[in-house]
């Protein structure tokens, strides 16, 4: 058989099959067409509050000025007061910072806990424990919340009879909702209690994915069950912690109902504020509707710069 390199002739080829332009063009504009209802309903129910805040966090807009309708646009002066107010810095970040992050934490421990106990049970025992927890998950914060309100009610609450019949507490004699620490102790079992089981399933998910014969051969090894977790379980789940952190982080920076309801945080109690509980008694309790806007925007730009600072440490870390 003679080569083409031999004879000197171009090999042969099929019919050259050129795509006309506007068939390119409509092959690459046909999923943003059958995306397009789904962006144009994101874009009414996020970008559109998303920039109306924006525009009101850049104004001096009160009651007045909405029954009016009228603008009064004063640039960045809300910034400049909101981040030059002491209780700021002194209260309300705090606040804010300190209780999401001793809430992750928990949330995170508690659910991985939980996880980890499910995947040594039976599927019969697994599947009912998983769909109980489930079901405190869907249970809303403000039912959980109110619940409690009276769990830890000073007079008449379960935890104060319970202490007054040991004897440790004087029914009536202390109000956990008026101190700082207590207050948020109280908040931050609601919150874990609310969250932990979205951890523990998402978790335990991926637990099941992990093969078993490596914590076979690990136990061969010697290794206890805590080596085990640290060599094993962590690398294999890491993607997992991670969008699991993500998520409790966003949700945690942004508590409001668990706060809200409870006595004293609707704002009379100012040593307990957080930036939602600020934001939202600026804008409706005060009718400082900028001033409310400028808070929101401000607890928007932290939850964000948390997010990328993290998101970078992980793509560093190769962990995603």
């Amino acid at each position: 058989m003679t080569s083409t390199a031999t004879t000197g002739r171009a090999p042969v080829t099929g019919p050259s099959r050129t795509v006309p332009r506007g068939r390119r063009i409509r092959r690459a504009g046909a999923p943003w067409l059958l995306l397009a209802p789904a962006l144009v309903v994101l874009a009414v129910l996020l970008l559109w509050p998303l920039a109306r805040v924006l525009n009101l966090s850049l104004q001096d807009f009160e009651l007045r000025n909405l029954i009016r309708g009228e603008s009064n646009y004063i640039g960045f002066d809300n910034y400049a007061q909101v981040l030059t107010d002491p209780f700021l810095w002194g209260t309300v970040l705090p606040n804010t910072v300190g209780f999401a992050v001793v809430c992750v934490v928990l949330t995170m421990v508690v659910g991985t806990a939980v996880a980890l106990f499910l995947n040594t049970l039976t599927p019969l025992w697994r599947s009912l424990c998983t769909t109980a927890i489930m079901v405190a998950w869907a249970v809303p914060a403000l039912t959980n919340t109110y619940v409690f309100v009276w769990l830890f009610d000073p007079r008449a609450g379960l935890v104060a009879n319970l202490l007054g019949e040991l004897g440790l507490f004087e029914p009536g004699s202390v109000n956990w909702f008026a101190d700082r620490l207590s207050f948020f102790a109280i908040a931050t079992i609601n919150v874990v209690y609310h969250g932990f089981p979205f951890i523990a399933v998402t978790v335990l998910a991926g637990l099941m994915t992990v093969p078993k014969e490596l914590y076979e051969a690990a136990e061969m090894d010697g290794a206890g069950a805590v080596r085990r977790f640290v060599s094993i379980t962590v690398p294999a789940l890491r993607p997992i912690f991670a969008v699991c952190i993500i998520l409790s982080t966003i949700w945690d920076f942004k508590v409001f109902t668990q706060i809200y309801l409870m006595p004293g945080g609707d704002g009379t109690n100012r040593d307990v504020m957080n930036l939602g509980v600020w934001s939202y008694t600026e804008s409706f309790s005060q009718g400082e509707y900028g001033m409310g806007s400028t808070i929101a925007v401000l607890l928007t730009l932290l939850l964000l710069a948390i997010t990328v600072v993290y998101l970078r440490f992980l793509m560093k870390e190769d962990e995603l």
